[in-house]
C-alpha cells in the first residue's frame, strides 16, 4: 500500500488533532462560542453554507487547509480550468466549466468557446421550435412528447433538473425519461404516446450504449409499426453523439445529431446538448439561467481564496468526516418535493468520479475515498430512515438542501422541520434531560428509570445546512455547480483521476461474455453458469 498521504506532515497533524477533538460533542463546542454560526457560514452567489454543525473548530480548518496547500490545490484548479489534460488515463481536459462560460476557454491551445455558444444556439434552436409548436414529425403532426433515451451521465442530470423545476415547464410539452433496459419503463412511457406527436431524443456519446440502444431500437419499432414506414424514423429521432456514422445507420442524419465536446464527461454534461430534454421542459431563457448560475459559483470558486471558498470548504470538511472522523456515508436531504432526485444524481456524480482505490498515478491511495452518497426529499424520510441517526450506531454527516420558499404554512412547517432536524442531530437528548421529559408526562417513577435508556439521543451527528432564496433555474445551476466543484477538489486532495470510470465497463465486458440463449460459456465461474442454466429451465429452455 502507498501511504504517501498518510505519511504528510499536514496529514498527521490532523490525525493527532483528531484524537484531541474527537471526544469533544458539538454541545461543548456550541458553548464555547456563541458566535460559531457566524464563523462557520458562508455565502457563495444565493447559496448559505452552514459548517457550524460540523464536528470542527478554527483549528481544524486550518489543517485541513494546510493539507490543500500541501496538495496544490491552487495548482489542480488552474490547470484544470486552462484546459489541461486532467483526465491523465484518457489523455483529455475536463473542462464543463467552459459549457457555461462566456469567457474564453482553451483547450490544447485552441479556443473552444465560440463553438460551445454555436451548439448552445443550435440546440436551444430546436427545443424553442418544438415548445412553439412548429416541428412536426413524418406525417405532419406536430410534436408534442419528447422522449429522453439515455442512462447515467445522459439520463441522471436533466432528468432530475426537469422535476426539479417543473413548475417552469410549458404543459404542452410533455418530456419523459427512459433509462432502464427494464422493458417496463419504456412500455409505461410509450403507453400514453401518440407516435405520430413524439420525438425521441437518443443520447449516447459513443453510439454504442447498449441499455440505451436496446430502448432504442424497440422505440424505433413501435414507430414503424405505427407510422407505417421506416423513412419516418428520420422525423421523429434526434441523437446527441460523436458517432455520426452510427447515428446514419441507425436513421438518424447528421442534421439530426448534436455533438458533444471530447473534453466534457457525461456526469458533468447536463450543461451541454445533453440538456436538450430539459431545455424542451423550461425553454431557452431558463437553460440560460441555468447556466447562468453554475457560472456564478464558477467564478467564486475560481477567484476565491481557499479560507473563503464554500465549494473548498465543504470538500476538505467531507474528507475530515471520511477519513478522521470515520465516515463512510453522506445523506443529501433536500427540503423539496421537486429536488427528490438530487440524491440519485450525486450518487453518480461523487461515487463514480471518486469511488476509486487508486490514484491518478496508478498506486493505492491508501485511505478511504467517496463517501456512500444517499438520501430522500424531507420530511418523508424523517419517518423513515432518520431514526438511524438519532440513536443508531453510525456516524452519518448529512447535508441539508432548504429552499427558503415565499412562506405560507406548507412551506414554513418544512424549513422548520429541516432546522429542528439538524439542532436535533446535534444536540442529541441526555439521560437527565429524558427523565426529565418523563417526569413532565406524569409518568411513574419505576416506568422513568426502564424508558429512560431508550429515549436517549447521543446526538453529535454533523450536518451542513444549504439555504437558499428559492428553486430556480439558477439557483439549481448553483446548487449543482457547487457539488461538481466540491467533488473535484476531493479528488484532488486524495489524488485521484475524478473523470474516468473503468470500474464501469467491467461489468459491461462481462455482461457481453454471458450468452443467456446458449450452454453457459466455459470462463464463466459456477455461480454464474448454474444461474444462467437455472434461467434457461424457468424459461422452459
Amino acid at each position: 500500500m502507498n501511504d504517501a498521504l498518510q505519511r504528510l506532515p499536514q496529514w498527521q497533524a490532523l490525525a493527532a488533532h483528531r484524537d484531541r477533538v474527537a471526544p469533544r460533542h458539538l454541545r461543548e463546542l456550541f458553548a464555547e462560542d456563541p458566535r460559531r454560526f457566524d464563523r462557520f457560514s458562508l455565502s457563495a452567489g444565493d447559496l448559505l453554507a452552514d459548517f457550524s454543525k460540523q464536528r470542527i473548530d478554527a483549528h481544524t480548518v486550518a489543517l485541513l487547509l494546510d493539507l490543500a496547500a500541501a496538495r496544490s490545490l491552487g495548482d489542480c484548479i488552474q490547470r484544470m480550468a486552462a484546459g489541461s489534460r486532467i483526465n491523465v488515463t484518457e489523455g483529455r481536459a475536463a473542462l464543463h466549466i467552459a459549457l457555461r462560460a462566456e469567457t474564453r476557454y482553451c483547450v490544447d491551445g485552441a479556443e473552444v468557446t465560440s463553438g460551445v455558444h454555436a451548439n448552445l444556439d443550435r440546440f436551444l434552436r430546436l427545443a424553442e421550435q418544438i415548445r412553439a409548436g412548429t416541428t412536426t414529425g413524418a406525417s405532419g403532426r406536430t410534436i408534442r412528447q419528447v422522449v429522453n433515451l439515455g442512462i447515467g451521465g445522459s439520463d441522471l442530470g436533466p432528468r432530475m433538473a426537469t422535476r426539479a423545476l417543473a413548475r417552469f415547464a410549458d404543459p404542452r410539452i410533455a418530456v419523459d425519461y427512459v433509462a432502464n433496459v427494464d422493458p417496463a419503463e419504456l412500455g409505461s412511457v410509450l403507453a400514453r404516446a401518440e407516435p405520430a406527436e413524439t420525438l425521441f431524443i437518443l443520447s449516447s456519446k459513443s453510439f454504442t450504449t447498449v441499455e440505451t440502444l436496446t430502448n432504442a431500437r424497440t422505440a424505433r419499432a413501435w414507430l414503424a409499426a405505427r407510422l407505417g414506414s421506416e423513412r419516418a424514423i428520420a422525423a421523429h429521432f434526434v441523437a446527441v453523439t460523436n458517432n455520426l456514422a452510427a447515428a446514419a445507420r441507425f436513421g438518424i442524419p447528421a442534421t439530426g445529431c448534436f455533438e458533444l465536446p471530447e473534453w466534457v464527461g457525461g456526469r458533468y454534461s447536463m450543461w451541454s446538448a445533453i440538456g436538450l430534454p430539459l431545455a424542451c421542459s423550461i425553454g431557452a431563457a431558463n437553460f440560460r439561467a441555468l447556466l447562468a448560475g453554475a457560472r456564478a459559483i464558477d467564478d467564486h470558486f475560481l477567484a476565491t481564496p481557499a479560507e473563503r471558498n464554500v465549494p473548498v470548504l465543504m470538500a476538505l470538511i467531507g474528507i475530515w468526516n471520511i477519513d478522521f472522523l470515520g465516515a463512510a456515508s453522506l445523506a443529501v436531504l433536500p427540503y423539496s418535493h421537486a429536488l427528490g432526485e438530487l440524491p440519485d444524481y450525486l450518487q453518480q456524480l461523487d461515487m463514480e468520479s471518486n469511488g476509486k482505490r487508486v490514484g491518478a498515478d496508478g498506486h493505492p491511495i491508501g485511505v478511504d475515498t467517496a463517501p456512500i452518497v444517499w438520501g430522500g426529499a424531507g420530511t418523508v424520510g424523517q419517518h423513515a430512515f432518520h431514526q438511524l441517526f438519532y440513536q443508531g450506531t453510525r456516524l452519518t454527516p448529512i447535508d441539508f438542501v432548504v429552499p427558503a420558499g415565499r412562506g405560507g404554512e406548507a412551506q414554513d412547517a418544512l424549513v422548520t422541520a429541516a432546522f429542528a432536524q439538524s439542532a436535533a442531530l446535534m444536540l442529541g437528548r441526555t439521560a437527565e434531560e429524558a427523565r426529565a421529559e418523563l417526569c413532565a408526562r406524569k409518568i411513574p417513577s419505576e416506568e422513568v428509570e426502564r424508558l429512560t435508556p431508550h429515549l436517549v439521543c447521543p446526538g453529535n451527528q454533523p450536518s451542513t445546512t444549504l439555504l437558499f432564496p428559492e428553486l430556480t433555474p439558477s439557483t439549481l445551476g448553483q446548487l449543482i455547480a457547487l457539488y461538481e466543484h466540491k467533488v473535484f477538489v476531493q479528488g484532488c486532495i486524495w489524488g485521484i483521476n475524478s473523470f474516468d470510470q473503468y470500474g464501469v465497463e467491467l461489468g459491461k465486458h462481462m455482461a457481453s461474455s454471458i450468452g443467456l440463449a446458449e450452454t453457459p460459456a466455459p470462463q464463466l465461474d459456477s455461480s454464474t453458469a448454474g444461474l444462467t442454466q437455472a434461467l434457461r429451465r424457468m424459461r422452459g429452455g
